[in-house]
């Protein structure tokens, strides 16, 4: 049985900021609430014939460890997006960019409180499912509820702050891959920070962080007292080079390549060298904010 609406043996190159040459043997996009509805069928498809589906909400995100994916890959393209200046309630589909959105809403409504957001290089989906953070400004804090397709049941429902469970660049759609997220509300009425700040987004992105190509940060912080660039620092990797891929001299938790194909053989091989070298000096573990697809 085959679905004459996926597409097979596509490039996926381009869908991940590293450029690892990749391709996979079945691929699907979902650009409206039709194209959604198939999903189901896809899911069927796939599990009558042994099959792995990935989703991706959003390509900076993913590093492609392997040459062909043998499974499918389902692209989310939902755009959509509606401010109401009276109420300052925002709702968006989830293919929508954070970095559009908060800057459209500066230039078009005089509304600056995602103004942190701008370059921030994510989606409203990779957004919600990792809590994104800016120099203490979480998406949670104007987070109202989110509407989603439940991958078990293929009911739409929709889900509130508490059901989501926030917490630090996580949420509930970090720990099941239950849910497909269609469409999320916010209310930008008030800023809500954990903490204060003055800093200027704009160049601190312009200048204080590497050109090349990359993902921007590529591991977590370990905690408070300790960031990952400060520990790969602290290890000697900030100047160290492996063939064509290294760790930015200008920001060390940027992993950068200067070449435009990626090895991802290369860049795993750094990784796991950052990770080994600074477990053994501070005994933590350094986790990746980036999803690493074997």
């Amino acid at each position: 049985m085959n679905i004459d609406f996926l597409q097979t043996n596509v490039d996926i190159t381009n869908l991940s900021n590293f450029r690892t040459l990749a391709y996979t043997r079945y691929y699907f996009e979902i650009h409206n609430r039709q194209d959604i509805d198939k999903i189901e069928e896809i899911i069927k498809f796939a599990r009558n014939n042994n099959l792995k589906i990935l989703f991706i909400w959003w390509w900076t995100n993913l590093l492609f460890a392997f040459d062909t994916y043998e499974w499918i890959i389902i692209k989310n393209c939902l755009e959509w997006r509606s401010y109401d200046k009276d109420t300052k309630i925002l709702e968006v589909f989830s293919w929508e960019k954070i970095w559009e959105l908060a800057k459209n809403l500066e230039t078009q409504y005089w509304q600056d409180l995602w103004h942190r957001f701008i370059w921030l290089p994510w989606t409203v989906w990779w957004a919600v499912f990792g809590n994104a953070w800016c120099f203490w400004l979480e998406i949670e804090s104007n987070f109202v509820e989110t509407e989603v397709l439940d991958l078990e049941s293929w009911i739409i429902e929709t889900l509130n702050k508490e059901q989501v469970s926030f917490s630090y660049r996580s949420s509930i759609f970090k720990e099941t891959k239950k849910y497909f997220i269609i469409q999320t509300k916010f209310d930008l009425n008030e800023k809500i920070e954990k903490y204060s700040s003055d800093v200027d987004n704009i160049d601190f992105r312009e200048n204080k962080q590497p050109k090349w190509n990359s993902w921007w940060s590529f591991f977590k912080n370990p905690s408070t007292e300790l960031s990952a660039w400060s520990a790969i620092e602290a290890v000697w990797l900030k100047w160290y080079h492996y063939n064509r891929v290294f760790f930015s001299d200008k920001h060390a938790n940027f992993l950068i390549n200067d070449k435009e194909w990626w090895s991802w053989q290369d860049l795993l091989f750094l990784i796991d060298l950052a990770k080994t070298k600074v477990k053994a000096k501070f005994k933590v573990e350094l986790e990746p904010e980036v999803r690493i697809i074997r």
